[in-house]
């Protein structure tokens, strides 16, 4: 009797170790499926990470800086939607901002993503007026610095240029105002005054004459602002590098850590 008692319990148990590798699959699955979508909710909502392709924000951010931005301070965006979680701060003049281009047509015309996601300094908040003489930007009638940190300078070849893209600024361009009438036709370094429309923000590189911003396509809609910038976490010399692989052999080892301002 003991021994049909034991092959029975024998019986029973060859179900269970055979499940086992089945269940030990499902609870690796369920691991792997809530690891992703805490990374998704992370990526989406509180922290994502961006790549610096151009030179539009020289000397403050570098072509091949790595970034971590902070997608919860100004209201991370729900995706596939036009909704947004409540902000903690509204963008403030002068923070260095990663946003949705508004649409560019010329871009589109060429094939290229006409609304590409953009990093620019804001320097222009609704109810401000803004304008540029001489390559020197003035906001409320107050001079600001060329860029960030840099000395106002002057590129005689571009000074003066006129652009197509231009043509948007004649129609909210102030007639008459203290700060003096708009130019009849803007160019690169001198146009305005203007005032920022509600919801409205105005973007600019701070290398200047690398930087194609606000002057080209217009105010950027407060619901396009995506996230603020908090530091370099990895930088390469994408540039001018003469090394083989300079993602792994001329990094920029000063940059790592440096925190956005």
């Amino acid at each position: 009797m003991a021994t049909s008692s034991n092959a029975g319990r024998a019986q029973k148990a060859r179900p269970v170790s055979q499940q086992s590798p089945l269940r030990n699959l499902w609870e690796n699955f369920k691991s792997i499926v809530g690891a992703l979508a805490i990374f998704l909710v992370l990526r989406a909502f509180l922290v994502e990470a961006y790549r610096i392709p151009s030179g539009s924000m020289i000397p403050t951010l570098l072509v091949g800086d790595w970034l971590f931005v902070n997608k919860a301070i100004y209201g991370a965006h729900v995706p596939f939607s036009r909704a947004s979680l409540p902000a903690y701060r509204e963008p403030r003049r002068g923070d260095v901002v990663v946003f949705v281009s508004p649409f560019q047509a010329d871009e589109d015309s060429l094939g290229h993503d006409p609304t590409p996601t953009l990093v620019k300094r804001l320097v222009g908040t609704p109810g401000d007026t803004l304008y540029m003489r001489n390559a020197i930007l003035y906001v409320n009638g107050i001079a600001q610095r060329q860029g960030f940190g840099a000395t106002p300078t002057t590129n005689p070849e571009l000074a003066n240029s006129v652009d197509p893209l231009f043509s948007w600024q004649k129609k909210v361009g102030l007639r008459a105002s203290r700060f003096g009438p708009a130019p009849a036709q803007p160019t690169h370094d001198n146009w305005g005054p203007f005032v920022v429309p509600p919801r409205r923000l105005f973007m600019m590189g701070d290398s200047r004459y690398n930087s194609k911003d606000s002057r080209y396509w217009g105010f950027v809609p407060r619901e396009n602002v995506r996230g603020k910038p908090l530091f370099v976490y990895y930088s390469y010399n994408a540039d001018d590098s003469d090394r083989p692989l300079p993602m792994l052999t001329d990094i920029r080892w000063s940059r790592i850590g440096h925190w956005i301002r």
